[in-house]
């Protein structure tokens, strides 16, 4: 078997292991008491305020992204590996590499992996690995050591430009552990060392530095645009109107709410 198919298959393995223990470990909350009768009022109104919808959403954990805050505290190095470990198997992780390997298969990039399922199937493997080497160096890893908090937090207010601007930022900037903007190094060097690592299962013409840094730019472009994505997550759940499965308002939500 090749070397390049052992190690990929290693890194799958690994990934499904950490993120079954991570599953099996997290706690299982409390049930919530039923609301009394007098505060139904209230909590209707609120319902009505956008604002406050979006609140809800991000007071609730998102599956699809769940790198986004839903408070405002600092993680523990347990909960980055967690986070790592959720990431690395989430929809959008699945979502993105399945259509990945598709355009891939079908501009023929990576040709060493060939035609056919099995080609497919390579090329969704990679991927899915090299997402994973990301989110252990950028969010486990990186971000333990030099305290940065790997989670995206909804800035929720100003124009679209203001937001966009800001998902943007989140590229070269991030938060630290105490609530601080700092040089957002995890985002910076993960992507560089998970597609350095990536020469260990790609085919031959892709194991070269300036390839590496050609999927390196290209990982960056995409983190970028998704990051626009994350910003509006909230939002388009709303504007689906399925925020009626949120729990109450969380006071300690993630996001900046604007001064008054």
């Amino acid at each position: 078997m090749p070397r390049g198919s052992v190690t990929l298959r290693l890194i799958t393995l690994s990934v499904a292991v950490v993120a079954n223990t991570a599953a099996q470990q997290e706690p299982r909350p409390p049930d919530l008491p039923n609301a009394p009768a007098a505060k139904q009022e209230s909590t209707h109104q609120q319902h009505q305020n956008p604002f406050n919808t979006t609140i809800e959403v991000l007071g609730r954990r998102s599956i699809f992204f769940p790198e986004i805050a839903t408070s405002r505290g600092s993680l523990s190095t347990t909960q980055k590996f967690e986070l790592f470990a959720d990431e690395s198997v989430s929809p959008s992780r699945f979502l993105s590499s399945a259509a990945g390997a598709g355009i891939s298969q079908a501009r023929n990039s990576l040709n060493g992996y060939g035609q056919g399922m099995g080609g497919y199937g390579e090329r969704f493997g990679s991927s899915m690995a090299t997402a994973a080497a990301n989110n252990f160096f950028g969010t486990f890893l990186i971000s333990s050591l030099l305290h940065r908090d790997p989670r995206y937090f909804v800035t929720l207010h100003g124009g679209a430009r203001h937001r966009i601007g800001y998902a943007l930022s989140r590229i070269v900037v991030a938060r630290t552990d105490d609530g601080k903007d700092a040089a957002n190094w995890a985002g910076m060097l993960g992507p560089l060392l998970a597609e350095t690592l990536a020469n260990s299962y790609l085919p031959v013409k892709e194991q070269t530095a300036g390839r590496t840094l050609q999927r390196f730019g290209l990982r960056i472009g995409l983190n970028t645009a998704s990051n626009a994505l994350r910003e509006y997550w909230p939002t388009i759940f709303r504007s689906l109107r399925i925020t009626k499965v949120a729990p109450g308002i969380n006071s300690n939500a993630g996001g900046t709410r604007p001064s008054r």
